[in-house]
Formats: C-alpha cells, structure tokens, sequence
C-alpha cells in the first residue's frame, strides 16, 4: 500500500472540501455576524447586546429547565432555522422550548406560561441569506442579545446551531456545543459481511459524510485539535496500523512505521504530537509520535498491555489502560513517562479512559459480572459514577464543554444476529437526559471535534 490513498472520488472529495471549507472560516468567509443594538434596552439576563453573563447555572437549570419562547423566523427556510434551534436547545435537557407566535415577543403571553427567555427572529434573502435574531428576558422585556449572520444558504444549518450557542451561553453562562461535529465508524451489512467506513457528521446527525470505501476494518477516530485531519487504526493490508487522514483532501498516510501493531491513538492538546500504543511480545507499550519530525519516543515497558492513552487538557498528564496489575486498570503517568500511579479501584476490569477538556473528570467504561457500564471519575481516582449501563457501552467522547459524553451502544442479538444494533448515544455527565444521535447506518466508535473543527 503506497503512502497516501485516495479513498473518494475526485468530485465528491471536492464537495466535501467546499463544505468542510465552509465550517473552518465559520466568522470569516462562511458566516458573517453583526451585532444588533437593543429596540428595548433594560437590564435582563445580561445588560444590552454586547455583556456577558448569565442568571441562571448549568446546575440550576438541570434541575428546572430554562423556560424559553421560540418561534418560527418565517415560512420555508425561517421555520427550518428556528427547528433546530428549538432541538439544539431542547435536546440538552437544561431548556423547555415553549412555542411562540412569530414577530415581537408577546411578554404578557409568554410570562403566563412561565417562560423566562424568548427569542425572535427572520429570514431574508435567497442565495445570499440574512438572518437575525433577538433574545429577550420576559421577565424586564429587555434585550439580552440581537445579531445578525449574512451566509450562501446552503450554510444555513450552521447558522441555526451557531444561533444555539449564542443561546445557551447567554442564559447559562458556558460555550454552547452545537457548532461542531462527531467522526465516526459507519457499519453496515451482518456479521462476518461487516463493511466498516471512517465517517463524520454534525453533532445532531445531520450531514453526515462517508470519508472512506470500507475496503478494510476501520476503527477509532480521534480529531486533531487544530487541523482537519483524523487519526484512526485501519486493517490495510491486513496489517492494523494507524494513519493520519486528510479531511479536506481526502488522503491519508501511515503514522510511522513499528514492529508490531499500532493502536489506539489520541492527538496531544496543541496537535503536535499523537500517543498510541504499539504492540510486542506478549504486551503492548506507549509511544508518542512526533508529528513534524516523525520521531517516536517509548513511554512505558511494563512488559504488560498497555494501551488506550489519553492526554490530559494541559498536556502534562497521561491516564491510560493497563493490566499490570493483574487485571485490566486505569493509572496516571507524566506525559513524559514514569510514576505512574493507579486510579481506579471499583469492582471488574476498566477501559477506553479519556480525559474531559475541563480536566475535571475522567471518563471510562468498565465491565463487570458480565455488565458493562459507563462512568467517570476525578483524576485522583475519587468521586467515581456510573453514568450508564447496558449490554455493550464503550468508547466514551466528551463535547468541547465538557458537559456531555457520546458513546457507543450496541443491543444484544438474538437468532442469527436478529435485533442487533449499534448507535451513538449521548448522555449528560450527571447521568441524566440520554439520547440516540439518529445516523442512516450502524455508527460506532465516537470522536467529538474540538470548537469548529
């Protein structure tokens, strides 16, 4: 297999390039933003159109969801918009979408009904759309934020989920999560037949693109913070390796040549470096792979399996999987090597950890009597909870926030494979409102992108 393939047709890896192209240069050439000066500027949630702030915590609203009015912003296109707004929003279980009548917020109405924040918005334009948009405190009638996003139409599915965040920022106080997107497996076919495609798609499912042929097993996306490229483990050849993967170009290339297999791998926080594992006699050890250079450093020979490296969001800290122990386990090592020290003393064997970008918590999946579940824990090994059970959970992926987890999930089978099924879920780190991202095919192997990647 020579060093670089391409795996999609000449016109269809130019249409993707336009599209991935288009989410890159988000507030730049794609989608243009002004600010809208308050029609009615009295203090709310946050004073005018330019402040910061929120009333109302992440915590707070788990427990008493944000009441919000959202209207269509008009026929066609402007009902489409304000749909996935309403859904970007409902679906994170920390707002109730209240419907509302088009045009200025009826304040008297929407504070009948409980509501707290309401939005308004239209539509103008045909090729070259201008949308804008207003949210409201009910409660002062005051403008909390009003911009306007000039975009080619066909951007208009970007600018509902950038609308979103604007949102959900605003009245919690935290980046909203909704501009970014989730590469994936795309499986099809049954048993033995399984065809295994890298695929990506926006976080709710929608556009999503098939980036390889399935000619051979494909497995474990990870997104490079700071470039359109994956990292993932393909069977090419029948020999698994990881490679490096374009998106814009639709090409790839072998990461570096080992003795063994080669696994597992995850980008450095500044995308400078992968770290994976690479297999020898009887085990498997660490490397980090230096991505200008091609130098490969050896960070552990514990002459144990070690694998599943993950760094932490500073880049100073790697937890990883190992069963030198005795059983399969979780420790924390320099990202330098050495001293590592165990974190996870539950019951059963633990697996796939992988470090939130708050640095706050580590999530993991874990098997035992036969269960598997998903859960965190603090980077000490403290405060560990289980999120989710089921009959296979794994390969968890934090959104850039740091609030929600994708993973994978697959239902047991039943006579000659019926009734099996594997899709992404997504669940919030309190364990709370989980959800399946709806994909066209059997999804697998989740990798959240960073912001606007």
């Amino acid at each position: 297999m020579r060093g670089t393939d391409m795996f999609i047709g000449d016109d269809e890896a130019e249409s993707l390039r336009q599209f991935l192209l288009s989410r890159r240069t988000a507030l730049g050439m794609g989608v243009a933003a002004i600010s809208l000066s308050a029609l009615s500027p009295r203090s709310g949630f946050a004073q005018g159109s330019g402040q910061s702030g929120a009333a109302i915590t992440v915590d707070q609203a788990r427990s008493a969801p944000i009441p919000i009015g959202i209207p269509s912003f008009g026929p066609g296109l402007g009902a489409q918009i304000s749909e996935v707004i309403a859904a970007d929003l409902g679906n994170t279980g920390l707002f109730k979408v209240l419907a509302s009548s088009p045009g200025a917020p009826d304040f008297d109405m929407l504070k009948s009904e409980g509501a707290r924040a309401a939005v308004s918005g239209n539509v103008l334009g045909s090729g070259d759309v201008q949308v804008e948009m207003r949210l409201w405190d009910v409660l002062t009638g005051g403008q909390i934020q009003g911009t306007r996003y000039s975009a080619n139409r066909a951007n208009w599915r970007r600018i509902a989920h950038i609308i979103a965040d604007v949102i959900y920022e605003r009245l919690v106080g935290e980046k909203g999560y909704f501009d970014t997107r989730i590469a994936y497996i795309s499986r099809t076919g049954p048993g033995r037949q399984l065809t295994t495609r890298l695929a990506i798609m926006d976080q709710d499912g929608e556009n999503a693109h098939i980036l390889t042929q399935g000619r051979w097993l494909t497995l474990t996306p990870r997104f490079d913070p700071r470039q359109d490229r994956l990292a993932f483990m393909s069977y090419a050849n029948n020999r698994p390796r990881v490679y490096l993967f374009d998106i814009k170009s639709a090409q790839q290339r072998l990461l570096g040549e080992f003795h063994g297999i080669s696994f597992a791998p995850r980008f450095s926080p500044d995308g400078h470096q992968v770290v994976l594992s690479a297999t020898r006699a009887g085990g498997s050890d660490i490397w980090v792979v230096d991505l200008a250079s091609g130098v490969k450093r050896q960070i552990t020979s514990s002459g144990a399996i070690d694998t599943s490296p993950c760094f932490s969001p500073d880049g100073t800290q790697i937890v990883f999987n190992s069963d030198r122990g005795g059983s399969p386990q979780l420790y924390i090592m320099s990202a330098s090597g050495g001293n590592a020290r165990r974190i996870s003393y539950g019951q059963g064997s633990y697996g796939s950890p992988v470090w939130s970008p708050r640095g706050d918590v580590i999530a993991f999946s874990r098997i035992a009597n036969g269960s598997f579940s998903l859960g965190v824990m603090g980077p000490d090994g403290g405060g560990e909870r289980i999120l989710t059970e089921g009959f296979t959970v794994e390969s968890p992926t934090f959104c850039p926030n740091g609030r929600v987890l994708a993973y994978c999930r697959q239902t047991r089978a039943g006579h000659r494979g019926a009734g099996f099924s594997t899709m992404i879920d997504t669940i919030d780190i309190t364990g709370f409102h989980g959800r399946t991202i709806p994909t066209r095919t059997g999804a697998s192997d989740p990798a959240w992108s960073p912001y606007n990647g």
